[in-house]
Protein backbone atom coordinates (compact mmCIF):
# COMPACT_ATOMS: atom_id res chain seq x y z
CA UNK A 1 0.00 0.00 0.00
CA UNK A 2 2.64 2.76 1.02
CA UNK A 3 4.50 1.57 -2.60
CA UNK A 4 1.31 2.28 -4.43
CA UNK A 5 0.56 5.86 -2.50
CA UNK A 6 4.52 6.47 -3.42
CA UNK A 7 3.95 5.93 -6.70
CA UNK A 8 0.67 8.29 -7.02
CA UNK A 9 2.89 10.72 -5.51
CA UNK A 10 5.52 10.68 -8.32
CA UNK A 11 2.95 10.98 -10.56
CA UNK A 12 1.40 14.14 -9.22
CA UNK A 13 4.17 15.67 -8.81
CA UNK A 14 5.34 14.35 -12.78
CA UNK A 15 2.19 15.82 -14.03
CA UNK A 16 2.17 19.09 -11.66
CA UNK A 17 5.78 19.64 -12.84
CA UNK A 18 4.44 19.15 -16.67
CA UNK A 19 1.83 21.28 -16.55
CA UNK A 20 3.64 24.23 -14.68
CA UNK A 21 6.01 24.21 -17.59
CA UNK A 22 3.88 23.83 -20.44
CA UNK A 23 3.96 27.13 -22.83
CA UNK A 24 1.35 29.49 -22.62
CA UNK A 25 -1.25 30.69 -25.11
CA UNK A 26 -0.84 33.88 -26.46
CA UNK A 27 -4.47 35.02 -28.34
CA UNK A 28 -5.23 37.81 -30.98
CA UNK A 29 -6.84 39.82 -27.74
CA UNK A 30 -3.18 39.98 -26.38
CA UNK A 31 -2.40 41.97 -29.20
CA UNK A 32 -5.23 43.96 -29.61
CA UNK A 33 -4.79 44.90 -26.21
CA UNK A 34 -0.86 45.37 -26.29
CA UNK A 35 -2.33 48.07 -29.50
CA UNK A 36 -5.13 49.83 -27.24
CA UNK A 37 -2.64 50.22 -24.66
CA UNK A 38 -0.29 52.07 -27.20
CA UNK A 39 -3.10 54.22 -27.91
CA UNK A 40 -4.22 55.15 -24.35
CA UNK A 41 -0.60 56.01 -23.32
CA UNK A 42 -0.50 58.07 -27.31
CA UNK A 43 -3.77 60.02 -25.53
CA UNK A 44 -1.96 60.71 -22.92
CA UNK A 45 1.25 62.02 -24.22
CA UNK A 46 -0.97 63.91 -26.72
CA UNK A 47 1.24 63.16 -30.02
CA UNK A 48 0.06 64.84 -32.91
CA UNK A 49 -1.61 63.05 -35.97
CA UNK A 50 2.14 62.51 -38.15
CA UNK A 51 3.81 61.40 -35.43
CA UNK A 52 0.96 59.35 -34.10
CA UNK A 53 1.55 57.22 -37.35
CA UNK A 54 5.14 56.77 -36.82
CA UNK A 55 4.81 55.19 -33.22
CA UNK A 56 2.24 52.77 -34.62
CA UNK A 57 4.21 51.63 -37.47
CA UNK A 58 8.04 50.66 -36.20
CA UNK A 59 5.63 48.35 -33.31
CA UNK A 60 3.75 46.74 -35.78
CA UNK A 61 6.56 45.87 -38.18
CA UNK A 62 8.67 44.65 -35.48
CA UNK A 63 5.37 42.61 -34.74
CA UNK A 64 5.26 41.53 -38.20
CA UNK A 65 8.94 40.56 -39.17
CA UNK A 66 8.30 37.85 -35.48
CA UNK A 67 5.24 36.20 -36.92
CA UNK A 68 7.12 35.61 -40.52
CA UNK A 69 9.49 33.67 -38.73
CA UNK A 70 6.49 30.71 -38.05
CA UNK A 71 6.99 29.74 -41.78
CA UNK A 72 3.66 27.75 -41.91
CA UNK A 73 1.79 31.45 -41.83
CA UNK A 74 3.72 31.76 -45.85
CA UNK A 75 4.38 35.44 -45.13
CA UNK A 76 6.72 37.89 -46.65
CA UNK A 77 9.35 39.84 -44.99
CA UNK A 78 9.17 43.41 -44.76
CA UNK A 79 13.39 43.21 -46.00
CA UNK A 80 13.69 43.50 -49.90
CA UNK A 81 10.37 45.24 -50.10
CA UNK A 82 11.49 48.43 -47.99
CA UNK A 83 14.49 49.28 -49.60
CA UNK A 84 16.29 50.81 -46.23
CA UNK A 85 14.94 47.82 -44.06
CA UNK A 86 17.34 44.72 -43.68
CA UNK A 87 16.33 41.56 -42.01
CA UNK A 88 15.87 41.25 -38.76
CA UNK A 89 17.81 38.40 -36.30
CA UNK A 90 17.17 34.85 -36.38
CA UNK A 91 16.17 33.02 -33.52
CA UNK A 92 18.96 30.43 -32.42
CA UNK A 93 16.30 27.87 -31.57
CA UNK A 94 12.93 28.51 -32.59
CA UNK A 95 11.56 25.28 -30.57
CA UNK A 96 12.68 27.48 -27.82
CA UNK A 97 11.22 30.58 -28.26
CA UNK A 98 6.95 31.31 -28.32
CA UNK A 99 6.80 33.30 -31.20
CA UNK A 100 3.48 34.80 -30.56
CA UNK A 101 4.90 35.91 -27.16
CA UNK A 102 7.61 37.56 -28.47
CA UNK A 103 5.43 39.25 -31.12
CA UNK A 104 3.52 41.07 -28.27
CA UNK A 105 6.76 41.36 -26.39
CA UNK A 106 8.64 43.44 -29.09
CA UNK A 107 4.94 45.75 -30.32
CA UNK A 108 5.87 47.12 -26.57
CA UNK A 109 9.01 47.37 -26.36
CA UNK A 110 9.38 49.52 -29.51
CA UNK A 111 6.43 51.32 -28.26
CA UNK A 112 7.40 52.13 -25.39
CA UNK A 113 10.98 53.88 -26.81
CA UNK A 114 8.93 55.87 -29.28
CA UNK A 115 6.59 57.26 -26.59
CA UNK A 116 6.73 59.44 -23.18
CA UNK A 117 5.10 58.07 -20.13
CA UNK A 118 7.23 54.98 -20.53
CA UNK A 119 6.34 54.18 -16.96
CA UNK A 120 2.43 53.36 -18.43
CA UNK A 121 4.08 50.32 -20.92
CA UNK A 122 6.38 49.07 -18.33
CA UNK A 123 3.97 49.08 -15.89
CA UNK A 124 1.69 47.27 -18.48
CA UNK A 125 4.49 44.71 -19.70
CA UNK A 126 4.62 43.78 -15.67
CA UNK A 127 1.08 43.04 -15.78
CA UNK A 128 1.00 40.59 -18.51
CA UNK A 129 4.25 39.24 -17.62
CA UNK A 130 3.71 37.98 -14.46
CA UNK A 131 1.75 34.94 -16.21
CA UNK A 132 3.82 34.86 -18.94
CA UNK A 133 6.94 34.05 -16.61
CA UNK A 134 5.36 30.79 -15.93
CA UNK A 135 5.87 29.66 -19.48
CA UNK A 136 9.60 27.77 -19.81
CA UNK A 137 9.74 29.48 -22.83
CA UNK A 138 9.77 33.34 -21.35
CA UNK A 139 13.44 34.02 -21.01
CA UNK A 140 13.88 32.66 -24.54
CA UNK A 141 10.90 34.80 -25.52
CA UNK A 142 12.01 37.39 -24.11
CA UNK A 143 15.95 37.73 -25.37
CA UNK A 144 14.57 37.41 -28.91
CA UNK A 145 11.79 39.96 -28.46
CA UNK A 146 14.51 41.99 -27.52
CA UNK A 147 17.36 41.26 -30.27
CA UNK A 148 14.57 42.21 -32.53
CA UNK A 149 13.57 45.60 -31.12
CA UNK A 150 17.23 46.59 -30.78
CA UNK A 151 17.31 45.98 -34.49
CA UNK A 152 14.04 47.95 -35.06
CA UNK A 153 15.45 51.03 -33.08
CA UNK A 154 18.20 51.38 -35.10
CA UNK A 155 16.32 51.39 -38.34
CA UNK A 156 14.04 54.00 -36.60
CA UNK A 157 17.45 56.15 -35.88
CA UNK A 158 17.70 56.25 -39.80
CA UNK A 159 14.15 58.42 -40.83
CA UNK A 160 14.85 61.36 -39.97
CA UNK A 161 12.72 62.03 -37.05
CA UNK A 162 15.78 63.44 -34.62
CA UNK A 163 16.68 65.78 -37.59
CA UNK A 164 13.11 67.35 -37.75
CA UNK A 165 13.03 67.99 -34.04
CA UNK A 166 15.70 70.79 -34.70
CA UNK A 167 14.95 72.41 -37.66
CA UNK A 168 13.24 75.78 -37.98
CA UNK A 169 9.48 76.38 -37.26
CA UNK A 170 7.05 77.57 -40.04
CA UNK A 171 7.64 81.10 -41.34
CA UNK A 172 3.71 82.88 -41.11
CA UNK A 173 3.58 84.79 -44.27
CA UNK A 174 1.40 87.51 -43.22
CA UNK A 175 1.70 90.24 -46.00
CA UNK A 176 -0.12 87.33 -48.39
CA UNK A 177 -3.97 86.66 -47.65
CA UNK A 178 -3.93 83.47 -49.40
CA UNK A 179 -1.35 82.37 -46.75
CA UNK A 180 -2.29 80.03 -43.61
CA UNK A 181 -2.02 81.84 -39.97
CA UNK A 182 -2.42 80.47 -36.97
CA UNK A 183 -6.55 79.94 -35.63
CA UNK A 184 -8.55 80.32 -32.39
CA UNK A 185 -8.38 79.74 -29.83
CA UNK A 186 -4.88 78.69 -29.16
CA UNK A 187 -3.31 80.09 -32.49
CA UNK A 188 -0.58 77.73 -32.29
CA UNK A 189 2.46 77.12 -34.70
CA UNK A 190 2.04 74.98 -37.46
CA UNK A 191 2.74 71.70 -36.64
CA UNK A 192 5.50 69.18 -37.95
CA UNK A 193 6.50 71.45 -41.15
CA UNK A 194 9.06 69.32 -41.74
CA UNK A 195 7.62 66.29 -41.70
CA UNK A 196 7.83 66.25 -45.38
CA UNK A 197 11.63 65.03 -44.96
CA UNK A 198 10.69 61.86 -43.24
CA UNK A 199 11.85 58.84 -44.79
CA UNK A 200 9.16 57.10 -46.46
CA UNK A 201 8.57 53.12 -46.43
CA UNK A 202 6.88 52.43 -49.68
CA UNK A 203 6.51 55.59 -51.59
CA UNK A 204 9.47 56.98 -54.05
CA UNK A 205 9.29 60.52 -52.20
CA UNK A 206 7.02 62.42 -50.45
CA UNK A 207 6.08 64.29 -53.56
CA UNK A 208 5.16 61.07 -55.77
CA UNK A 209 1.42 61.72 -55.44
CA UNK A 210 0.59 65.15 -56.05
CA UNK A 211 -2.91 66.52 -55.95
CA UNK A 212 -4.16 69.12 -58.37
CA UNK A 213 -3.58 72.71 -57.44
CA UNK A 214 -6.26 74.37 -54.79
CA UNK A 215 -8.62 77.04 -56.58
CA UNK A 216 -6.64 80.47 -56.76
CA UNK A 217 -7.71 82.62 -53.88
CA UNK A 218 -9.93 85.67 -54.13
CA UNK A 219 -12.39 87.52 -52.58
CA UNK A 220 -14.43 88.23 -55.46
CA UNK A 221 -17.96 87.30 -54.65
CA UNK A 222 -18.29 85.72 -58.78
CA UNK A 223 -15.56 83.64 -58.03
CA UNK A 224 -14.86 80.24 -57.62
CA UNK A 225 -12.92 80.16 -54.74
CA UNK A 226 -15.69 82.60 -53.09
CA UNK A 227 -18.32 80.24 -54.00
CA UNK A 228 -16.34 77.77 -51.97
CA UNK A 229 -16.15 79.70 -49.09
CA UNK A 230 -19.84 80.40 -48.91
CA UNK A 231 -20.23 76.57 -49.29
CA UNK A 232 -18.52 75.96 -45.87
CA UNK A 233 -19.84 78.83 -44.66
CA UNK A 234 -23.78 78.02 -45.46
CA UNK A 235 -23.59 74.47 -44.52
CA UNK A 236 -22.24 75.10 -40.91
CA UNK A 237 -24.99 77.41 -40.30
CA UNK A 238 -27.63 75.06 -41.86
CA UNK A 239 -25.86 72.52 -39.44
CA UNK A 240 -26.12 74.32 -36.25
CA UNK A 241 -29.86 75.22 -37.08
CA UNK A 242 -30.72 71.88 -37.27
CA UNK A 243 -29.54 71.76 -33.98
CA UNK A 244 -28.98 67.88 -32.49
CA UNK A 245 -31.08 66.62 -35.60
CA UNK A 246 -27.76 67.31 -37.22
CA UNK A 247 -26.48 64.47 -38.88
CA UNK A 248 -23.92 66.24 -40.33
CA UNK A 249 -23.31 67.78 -36.76
CA UNK A 250 -23.05 64.07 -36.03
CA UNK A 251 -20.56 62.73 -38.58
CA UNK A 252 -18.53 66.20 -37.57
CA UNK A 253 -17.95 65.53 -34.27
CA UNK A 254 -17.52 61.18 -34.60
CA UNK A 255 -14.37 62.43 -37.69
CA UNK A 256 -12.94 65.31 -35.06
CA UNK A 257 -10.11 62.70 -33.78
CA UNK A 258 -8.26 66.28 -32.79
CA UNK A 259 -5.61 64.99 -29.98
CA UNK A 260 -6.18 68.01 -28.18
CA UNK A 261 -8.88 70.62 -27.99
CA UNK A 262 -9.17 73.58 -26.16
CA UNK A 263 -12.26 75.37 -24.40
CA UNK A 264 -11.66 78.97 -23.39
CA UNK A 265 -13.83 80.24 -20.47
CA UNK A 266 -13.00 83.84 -19.52
CA UNK A 267 -9.58 83.10 -17.85
CA UNK A 268 -10.04 79.51 -17.42
CA UNK A 269 -9.33 77.24 -20.43
CA UNK A 270 -9.95 73.20 -20.32
CA UNK A 271 -8.29 70.81 -22.47
CA UNK A 272 -9.93 67.61 -24.45
CA UNK A 273 -8.02 64.73 -25.30
CA UNK A 274 -8.90 62.59 -27.75
CA UNK A 275 -7.53 59.95 -30.37
CA UNK A 276 -5.56 60.87 -33.64
CA UNK A 277 -7.54 59.94 -37.08
CA UNK A 278 -4.31 57.14 -37.23
CA UNK A 279 -6.09 55.55 -33.92
CA UNK A 280 -9.36 55.62 -34.69
CA UNK A 281 -8.12 53.54 -37.97
CA UNK A 282 -6.67 51.24 -35.49
CA UNK A 283 -9.52 50.66 -34.20
CA UNK A 284 -11.90 49.93 -37.16
CA UNK A 285 -9.06 47.40 -37.79
CA UNK A 286 -9.68 45.49 -34.42
CA UNK A 287 -13.71 45.94 -34.99
CA UNK A 288 -12.74 44.13 -38.76
CA UNK A 289 -10.21 41.78 -37.64
CA UNK A 290 -12.54 40.29 -34.43
CA UNK A 291 -15.18 39.96 -36.81
CA UNK A 292 -13.35 37.92 -39.50
CA UNK A 293 -12.09 36.01 -36.99
CA UNK A 294 -8.25 36.74 -37.96
CA UNK A 295 -5.86 34.21 -36.04
CA UNK A 296 -2.83 35.85 -34.25
CA UNK A 297 -0.63 36.20 -37.20
CA UNK A 298 -3.77 37.49 -39.12
CA UNK A 299 -4.17 40.35 -36.91
CA UNK A 300 -0.46 40.97 -36.70
CA UNK A 301 -0.48 41.14 -40.47
CA UNK A 302 -3.10 43.61 -40.84
CA UNK A 303 -1.89 46.22 -38.39
CA UNK A 304 1.19 46.09 -39.99
CA UNK A 305 0.15 46.50 -43.35
CA UNK A 306 -2.40 49.77 -42.45
CA UNK A 307 0.08 51.20 -40.26
CA UNK A 308 2.37 51.18 -43.28
CA UNK A 309 0.15 52.74 -45.16
CA UNK A 310 -0.97 55.49 -42.53
CA UNK A 311 2.32 56.22 -42.22
CA UNK A 312 3.09 56.75 -45.84
CA UNK A 313 -0.48 58.95 -46.21
CA UNK A 314 1.24 61.37 -43.90
CA UNK A 315 3.91 61.74 -45.31
CA UNK A 316 2.43 62.37 -48.31
CA UNK A 317 -0.59 65.07 -46.99
CA UNK A 318 1.72 67.13 -44.57
CA UNK A 319 4.03 67.68 -47.88
CA UNK A 320 1.16 69.00 -49.80
CA UNK A 321 -0.20 70.94 -47.06
CA UNK A 322 3.37 72.92 -46.35
CA UNK A 323 3.80 73.05 -50.22
CA UNK A 324 0.44 74.70 -51.16
CA UNK A 325 -0.03 76.84 -47.23
CA UNK A 326 -3.22 77.65 -47.84
CA UNK A 327 -5.16 79.56 -45.32
CA UNK A 328 -8.32 77.91 -43.81
CA UNK A 329 -11.78 78.75 -44.17
CA UNK A 330 -12.53 79.76 -40.21
CA UNK A 331 -10.01 82.61 -41.04
CA UNK A 332 -11.20 83.42 -44.38
CA UNK A 333 -14.92 83.63 -43.04
CA UNK A 334 -13.92 85.70 -40.05
CA UNK A 335 -11.62 88.18 -42.60
CA UNK A 336 -14.36 88.95 -44.97
CA UNK A 337 -17.91 87.52 -44.26
CA UNK A 338 -18.69 87.10 -40.30
CA UNK A 339 -15.72 87.94 -37.80
CA UNK A 340 -18.45 86.41 -35.49
CA UNK A 341 -18.21 83.15 -37.19
CA UNK A 342 -16.68 79.77 -35.79
CA UNK A 343 -16.62 76.25 -36.70
CA UNK A 344 -18.51 73.18 -35.63
CA UNK A 345 -14.73 71.54 -34.97
CA UNK A 346 -11.70 73.49 -33.74
CA UNK A 347 -9.70 73.91 -36.53
CA UNK A 348 -6.00 72.28 -36.66
CA UNK A 349 -2.66 74.32 -36.46
CA UNK A 350 -1.85 73.70 -39.95
CA UNK A 351 -2.31 74.52 -43.93
CA UNK A 352 -5.66 73.43 -44.54
CA UNK A 353 -5.10 72.06 -48.78
CA UNK A 354 -5.31 69.17 -48.75
CA UNK A 355 -7.62 67.72 -46.28
CA UNK A 356 -5.39 65.39 -43.75
CA UNK A 357 -8.63 63.00 -42.61
CA UNK A 358 -9.17 62.92 -46.23
CA UNK A 359 -6.19 61.96 -47.82
CA UNK A 360 -5.10 59.06 -44.82
CA UNK A 361 -8.79 58.30 -44.51
CA UNK A 362 -8.41 57.11 -48.41
CA UNK A 363 -5.44 55.53 -48.18
CA UNK A 364 -6.33 53.15 -44.97
CA UNK A 365 -9.95 52.46 -46.37
CA UNK A 366 -7.75 51.03 -49.79
CA UNK A 367 -5.34 48.73 -47.53
CA UNK A 368 -8.14 47.41 -45.47
CA UNK A 369 -10.85 46.70 -48.62
CA UNK A 370 -7.32 45.10 -50.13
CA UNK A 371 -7.39 42.88 -46.46
CA UNK A 372 -10.80 42.22 -45.55
CA UNK A 373 -12.61 42.95 -49.16
CA UNK A 374 -15.45 45.68 -50.81
CA UNK A 375 -18.52 45.09 -48.99
CA UNK A 376 -17.28 44.60 -45.29
CA UNK A 377 -20.04 45.78 -43.24
CA UNK A 378 -19.43 46.43 -39.45
CA UNK A 379 -20.81 48.93 -36.39
CA UNK A 380 -17.89 51.25 -35.36
CA UNK A 381 -18.43 52.63 -31.75
CA UNK A 382 -14.98 53.92 -31.37
CA UNK A 383 -16.25 57.41 -30.36
CA UNK A 384 -18.99 55.94 -27.49
CA UNK A 385 -15.66 57.06 -25.11
CA UNK A 386 -16.54 60.84 -25.82
CA UNK A 387 -20.09 60.43 -25.78
CA UNK A 388 -21.05 59.80 -29.04
CA UNK A 389 -23.51 57.21 -31.03
CA UNK A 390 -22.45 53.86 -32.65
CA UNK A 391 -21.98 54.43 -36.48
CA UNK A 392 -22.77 51.80 -38.97
CA UNK A 393 -21.16 51.42 -42.30
CA UNK A 394 -21.09 48.68 -45.25
CA UNK A 395 -17.46 48.94 -46.48
CA UNK A 396 -14.41 50.66 -45.72
CA UNK A 397 -14.94 53.28 -48.68
CA UNK A 398 -17.63 54.20 -47.18
CA UNK A 399 -16.21 55.16 -44.37
CA UNK A 400 -13.63 57.50 -46.08
CA UNK A 401 -16.23 59.23 -48.05
CA UNK A 402 -18.14 60.02 -44.82
CA UNK A 403 -14.74 61.29 -43.11
CA UNK A 404 -13.67 63.14 -46.03
CA UNK A 405 -17.55 65.00 -45.60
CA UNK A 406 -17.16 65.23 -41.84
CA UNK A 407 -14.22 68.39 -42.63
CA UNK A 408 -16.68 69.88 -44.85
CA UNK A 409 -19.05 69.59 -41.92
CA UNK A 410 -17.13 70.90 -38.96
CA UNK A 411 -16.03 73.74 -40.93
CA UNK A 412 -12.48 73.45 -41.47
CA UNK A 413 -12.17 72.53 -45.08
CA UNK A 414 -13.08 73.68 -48.53
CA UNK A 415 -14.73 70.34 -50.84
CA UNK A 416 -11.31 70.55 -53.22
CA UNK A 417 -9.59 69.53 -50.06
CA UNK A 418 -11.91 66.87 -49.58
CA UNK A 419 -12.29 65.30 -52.57
CA UNK A 420 -8.92 66.10 -54.16
CA UNK A 421 -7.24 64.68 -50.72
CA UNK A 422 -9.45 61.40 -50.95
CA UNK A 423 -8.04 60.56 -54.29
CA UNK A 424 -4.40 61.47 -53.30
CA UNK A 425 -4.94 59.13 -50.07
CA UNK A 426 -6.64 56.50 -52.68
CA UNK A 427 -3.44 56.79 -54.81
CA UNK A 428 -1.18 56.28 -51.91
CA UNK A 429 -3.43 53.48 -50.65
CA UNK A 430 -3.44 51.65 -53.98
CA UNK A 431 0.20 52.15 -54.73
CA UNK A 432 1.04 50.32 -50.75
CA UNK A 433 -0.99 47.42 -51.75
CA UNK A 434 0.43 46.65 -55.07
CA UNK A 435 3.74 47.19 -53.77
CA UNK A 436 4.45 45.43 -50.58
CA UNK A 437 3.32 41.71 -50.16
CA UNK A 438 2.87 40.40 -46.78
Amino acid sequence: MKTFKFLILLLAVGVLSCKSKQDIEVTPDDYHNALDKLTEVMVYDIFSPPVASRVYAYPSIAAYEIVVQDTTNNYNSLSGQIEHFSPIPKAKNLSEVNLKMATVMAYLNVGEELIFSTQKIKAYKDSIYQNWSKSSKFEKSLDYANQVSQHIMEWTKQDNYAQTRTMPKFSINTEDPSRWVPTPPDYMDGIEPNWDKMRTFVLDSASQFKPEKPTPFSIEKDSQYYKEVMHVYNTVNKARELGDKSEMIEIAQFWDCNPYVSTHKGHMMFATKKITPGAHWILINKIAAKKANFNFAETVRSYAFLCIGIYDAFISVWEEKYDTNAIRPETVINRYIDEQWTPILQTPPFPEYTSGHSVVSGARSEVLTDIYGDDFSFEDPSETTYGLPVRSFNSFREVAKEAMMSRLYGGIHYMPANTNGLKQGQQVGRYVVQNINL
